[in-house]
Formats: C-alpha cells, sequence, structure tokens
C-alpha cells in the first residue's frame, strides 16, 4: 500500500469491515484538530494537508475514500473540487461530508426564484421575522456550487456524498445504486433509485414479492404512484474530458424537516421569468438513520463495489486547516464572492405588479439591471428617474432599495414607495455572517 514519506505508519490505525476482509482494510490517516488556529497548524498538521494532495494525486491511488470533520460548505465544495482536479484519471474517490444549515444551489440557477433569501437571516438580529416565517435556526448559507442540479438543503441531519470516477465509468444510476444497497443493508428495503436518479423511499402500504438485487423496484413501490415515494435524495453531476463527479445528498435525520419547503419557496418564483435550470419540486422525508452507523456502511459497500480493483490504497480525514492548500484556499475564496453568488445568475425578466398601476418589467443579466419597461408603455417624469436610477445598478450592491432611489428621485411620491417595496419584496440581497 503506497504511502507519501511524510506519513508515518504509525501515525494511523487500521480499519476492518465485519468480515475482517484484506478487501476493505484501509489504513486511517487522522489530522489533528486545530480548533480555530488553523492559519498557523501545527507541522503535523502541515505534513497531514501536504500529504493530502500528495496522495489524492498518486497515480498508484486508484480507490480512495475521505471523510471531513468540517461543516464549513465553502470549504467541503472547494474539498471535492481539489479531489475531481487532483486525483488521478483512472481513480475512484469517496468524499463523505456534513454541512452546517446552507441552502445550495446549482451553477445554472436563479437564486431570486429557487429560494426565499428574506429568511436566510433568521434570528439573526438583522430583520423583524414576520408571523409567517420559519422560528430562527441561525443564519443559513447561501452556496452555488460549481455542479449543475437543483436546489437543496444542507444540515447536520444530511449526509453528503460524491464519487469522483473516470469518465468512461460513469452513469447517473451507477453510485445511486450503490448508496441503495448500503441502505438496504441497514434495513432500509423502502428504498429505490427512481427515473430522475434520486433516491426516493416508496409508500405503498402492502408488501409485494419483489427481487431485493433489483435497486430500482421495491416490495412497497405502487404502479399508479399513489401514495407517492419521498425523497431522500437527490444528485447532482460535474463532467470534465477526463473525469466525472456525482455528489447527492442523504437526509438521514434532519431537524429542520418541517421548515425546508419554507426555504426553498421563493415569494418571487411566479414573478420571474428566468432562463437558467428550475428545480422540480418533490415531496421529502428522513430516512431515519443515525450518521456514523451509516457512513460506515457506505464505505463498506463502496469498498465491495470496487473489491476488483483491489483494496482502497488511503482512508483519510480532511478538515479546516486544509484550506492551507493553496488550490483549496483559492476555490474556497472564489465560492464566497458575490460575483460567484450573484452575478453567475442567467439572464432573467422579473415582473414588478401592483394594485392599481401598471407593472413594471425589469431584465436583468449577470446581475445587472439592463432594462426598464413599463407595462402599459407609458414613461412619466417619474418613471424615467426611476429608471434612471436603477438600469445599469448591480442587485448585489443594494442594501436598500429605498435609499437607492430617495438619492435619484424626486419628488420621493407613492409610487416610488411601492416600486421600493416591491423591489425589496422580489430582489432582496441577503447579508449574514460569513466565518
Amino acid at each position: 500500500m503506497p504511502f507519501s514519506r511524510t506519513m508515518a505508519p504509525s501515525r494511523g490505525a487500521w480499519l476492518c469491515n465485519s468480515s475482517g476482509s484484506s478487501i476493505t482494510r484501509h489504513r486511517i490517516l487522522y489530522c489533528q484538530p486545530t480548533n480555530a488556529t488553523w492559519l498557523q497548524p501545527s507541522a503535523h498538521a502541515r505534513r497531514a494537508y501536504t500529504s493530502f494532495t500528495e496522495n489524492l494525486s498518486n497515480p498508484a491511488n486508484r480507490l480512495q475514500s475521505y471523510i471531513s470533520r468540517s461543516s464549513d460548505p465553502y470549504l467541503n465544495l472547494s474539498i471535492e473540487d481539489h479531489i475531481l482536479r487532483k486525483s488521478p484519471p483512472d481513480s475512484t474517490v469517496l468524499f463523505l461530508y456534513v454541512n452546517r444549515p446552507c441552502v445550495v444551489i446549482g451553477r445554472n440557477q436563479n437564486p431570486w426564484s429557487e429560494v426565499n433569501l428574506g429568511i436566510l437571516n433568521a434570528a439573526t438580529g438583522t430583520k423583524e421575522l414576520k408571523d409567517t416565517e420559519p422560528p430562527g435556526i441561525g443564519a443559513v448559507d447561501l452556496v452555488r456550487r460549481r455542479s449543475g442540479g437543483g436546489t437543496v438543503f444542507h444540515d447536520e441531519g444530511n449526509l453528503n456524498w460524491s464519487i469522483t470516477c473516470p469518465r468512461n465509468d460513469f452513469t447517473r444510476d451507477k453510485h445511486a445504486e450503490m448508496v441503495v444497497r448500503a441502505l438496504r443493508k441497514q434495513g432500509i428495503e423502502r428504498a429505490r433509485v427512481n427515473e430522475r436518479h434520486d433516491i426516493v423511499l416508496d409508500q405503498g402500504h402492502e408488501r409485494r414479492p419483489s427481487d431485493p438485487e433489483d435497486t430500482h423496484r421495491t416490495p412497497y413501490m405502487v404502479d399508479d404512484g399513489i401514495p407517492r415515494p419521498l425523497k431522500v435524495s437527490g444528485s447532482a453531476y460535474k463532467l470534465t474530458r477526463q473525469r466525472a463527479l456525482h455528489h447527492a445528498t442523504t437526509l438521514l435525520e434532519s431537524p429542520n424537516l418541517h421548515i425546508i419547503s419554507q426555504y426553498l419557496r421563493s415569494p418571487a418564483k411566479n414573478n420571474i421569468e428566468a432562463k437558467g435550470v428550475e428545480s422540480v419540486s418533490s415531496p421529502v422525508s428522513n430516512i431515519g438513520l443515525e450518521l456514523k452507523p451509516y457512513q460506515k456502511r457506505l464505505q463498506e459497500v463502496f469498498a465491495a463495489m470496487y473489491a476488483s480493483v483491489g483494496r482502497i490504497d488511503v482512508v483519510e480525514t480532511v478538515g479546516d486547516e486544509y484550506l492551507n492548500i493553496p488550490d483549496i484556499k483559492k476555490g474556497y475564496d472564489e465560492l464566497r464572492t458575490h460575483d460567484w453568488m450573484w452575478a453567475q445568475t442567467p439572464q432573467f425578466d422579473v415582473k414588478l405588479d401592483f394594485v392599481d398601476a401598471p407593472a413594471i418589467i425589469l431584465n436583468v443579466h449577470h446581475g445587472i439591471i439592463k432594462s426598464f419597461d413599463v407595462e402599459s408603455g407609458l414613461m412619466d417624469d417619474t418613471y424615467k428617474d426611476v429608471r434612471s436610477a436603477l438600469v445599469g445598478t448591480k442587485l448585489q450592491e443594494v442594501s436598500d432599495w429605498a435609499t437607492l432611489l430617495q438619492a435619484s428621485v424626486e419628488p420621493f411620491d407613492d409610487r416610488c414607495v411601492a416600486v421600493a417595496r416591491r423591489l425589496e419584496e422580489l430582489l432582496p440581497v441577503p447579508e449574514f455572517p460569513r466565518t
């Protein structure tokens, strides 16, 4: 089993599956916690994260498995991207991580139409919470990932798994089927892969004969689709010339299941005509498994699936100190920029509708308001002033729409107040703490 010379054998421990098979006998390389001092890591931590890239890129390491100790979504997605970029073309890598509460949108999605941006700040003291809004669970990060797909909610009860593999070996079902096998080994026989490549739990009441090896049917599957299966895992993908990344959620025991839909329901959805990718809403459920035992089971099933390749060469934990790796730090910083989060949004039109006035249509491209039109076609002096104030404005630079308009429109009459209020409702840009 190849190791970097900076990893002394005495620093690890052996892990076997319940059968003791040498196929799944791994070397675990533990990285010591650094608390808040990752900017000045210990010598051991420096060796650990330097060795991470060395092991990751070593052509001899065809099977690798990593678990993150960090709950930072920006860091975990950056480590995942580092794995995609640095792992050998013929290798297969499993990466498992759990994020703090956050909403993650796809690369080509519109956050204003996908997310209830106004409640991301709930309970942080930055806004007054309305009676209709969920009780605050703290600041919820908003993250745009590098892969496609729809919008998802992450928290401590959701295990994220990703597989990076050779592109020629990739199919959208291959590793979802692996996850279903792991779930069934934990007693979840209702789990299957559906036609959208997601993992669902069938809700049929009558148990029928079924092939236990068929990962696309269960004893509780109903042909008419009633009751509807409940989604427990959604997938996204990123393909490069030689590599394929498949990553997905797994709702094990989320404490926020009852309010997830409120974060993923935008009040602006019906007012926005977007050219990006829209999410497909599905009823969701917890699986009801504890994180640690299932995480171990998934590693075992991954090892068994690739037993013909050989044993896993590296099983390693990664953490906050890996932010010291320059490529990971670069990706981390990019994900947190306003340009990535907002300007990446595909072109869209937003309709500001009013009870007793004609609607206003704004065209937005790369987060910049490009045009302002009144639906009736009538443009008086007030609307011309409002248009001058708005066209060319970057949405991510507006902290208060009323203040922006008051600086340019005189007199600031009731119509201006109504426009500012509607902009605040439909095109907010949340500000929340970033740690």
